[in-house]
């Protein structure tokens, strides 16, 4: 498909920031207002990917590559239902949509989502003033807004939530259990917590040979047991982990029962509460697919796919031993830009988290094998399991 958007001069809007700095540009998607905590996103790529992903939900997403738009969207590559974030920047929309996957134009996806945006500004000025200040709230105005003084948008962008402690998987995660059937050989049932998943996860767990029963946020620990699931996964998700802890609690109520867990982003994240370790809030967070991770088993660097403003508050090196009584865990995966934890390994029981998103299905995929490490864990659970029942039938 070739397509050429319009020539036409664009309406203004400006980009207010909480610091008060403001910034110029052309309406872009639909016009109104937004707000939302502002951040940035590296990949020169996979844009679609990032607005249908639900972990952007309340922020205001940039985009650092200069150039977007060109390949337009098309709907195998939306990652849930609908465009989640608050509102979208870019430089220079691309002005001709040319790709054979193609089924619509961006601004158009936008318009149909009712997504506010803005284009025609310095992206790297805004990254600079992020990555100086910190991640902080903005707003987008255009349209009839533009006419409310500097004042009056600086005031609503102030009086806007803060994402720290903001619980937003109500809002993202599925309101009824669902399920798909496993892809080939069934291995066993895995109970998935909706914190904002995203379509390419559930496939792949689906392809490794697992019945995925996908729950509600609000689901509780009994209704997991009552599916009598073979393992349990956490997925990522928007909002300040120190707000979940009725899902640090059911996650508890999991692991004692010697259940294997593997959980991505959020579910990371919950995992190190759960074990007795604190998260805090990244100054501007990790956006992108292009994030350099230390996998300190292998040594192996893997160029990964971020979307996280949060992070676990764990030792890098050594052992650790779980103020919850879990055993030990240790540091599995750290990011070589800042030395953020990425990944958590628990040593006693069968359980794993990475903060990043293995799915990346806009790319790279040098993390897919964790999911066959979670297929192997948990037969390797399952099969301890029969033996051990087997032993005791034996006595």
């Amino acid at each position: 498909m070739t397509t050429q958007t319009s020539f036409s001069p664009k309406p203004p809007a400006v980009l207010v920031l909480e610091d008060g700095t403001r910034f110029r540009g052309d309406a872009y998607g639909a016009t109104g207002s937004t707000l939302g905590e502002v951040v940035f996103a590296t990949g020169m790529t996979g844009y679609q990917e990032t607005l249908t992903d639900p972990s952007y939900a309340g922020q205001i997403v940039m985009m650092t590559a200069p150039h977007i738009g060109n390949t337009g969207v098309n709907s195998t590559d939306e990652e849930s239902s609908r465009i989640w974030v608050s509102g979208f920047v870019v430089r220079d929309p691309s002005r001709v949509v040319s790709n054979f996957r193609a089924e619509d134009s961006l601004d158009s996806e936008l318009v149909a989502d009712d997504i506010v945006g803005i284009s025609g500004i310095d992206t790297r000025a805004v990254t600079r003033r992020i990555r100086a200040g910190g991640a902080m709230r903005a707003g987008i105005f255009s349209g009839d807004t533009l006419t409310l003084t500097d004042s009056e948008q600086l005031d609503m962008v102030r009086g806007s939530a803060e994402m720290s402690g903001l619980n937003l998987s109500a809002s993202v995660s599925t309101r009824e259990h669902y399920t798909l059937p496993a892809a080939g050989e069934r291995i066993g049932a895995v109970a998935v917590l909706d914190l904002g998943v995203k379509k390419s996860t559930l496939n792949y767990l689906a392809e490794r040979g697992f019945e995925v029963h996908v729950l509600p946020q609000d689901s509780s620990a009994d209704e997991v047991f009552a599916l009598a699931p073979e393992a349990l996964f956490y997925s990522n998700g928007p909002g300040d982990p120190g707000a979940s802890d009725r899902h640090v609690d059911m996650l508890r109520s999991v692991l004692n029962e010697g259940i294997p867990y593997f959980g991505i982003c959020f579910g990371n994240q919950l995992l190190g509460r759960a074990l007795g370790f604190g998260t805090y809030k990244l100054p501007f967070g990790h956006r992108g697919i292009n994030q350099p991770v230390l996998d300190k088993g292998t040594g192996r660097v893997e160029i990964t796919s971020h979307n996280h403003g949060f992070a676990v508050d764990a030792p890098i090196e050594g052992i650790s031993d779980s103020a919850e009584g879990y055993g030990r865990v240790e540091v599995s995966h750290y990011g070589l830009n800042d030395n953020v934890v990425e990944g958590l390994n628990c040593l006693d029981i069968p359980a794993f988290s990475v903060q990043y998103h293995p799915e990346s299905a806009a790319g790279p995929h040098d993390a897919m094998y964790l999911f066959d490490r979670f297929r192997d864990m948990v037969i390797a659970q399952s099969d301890h399991t029969d033996t051990t029942n087997n032993a005791g039938e034996n006595n």
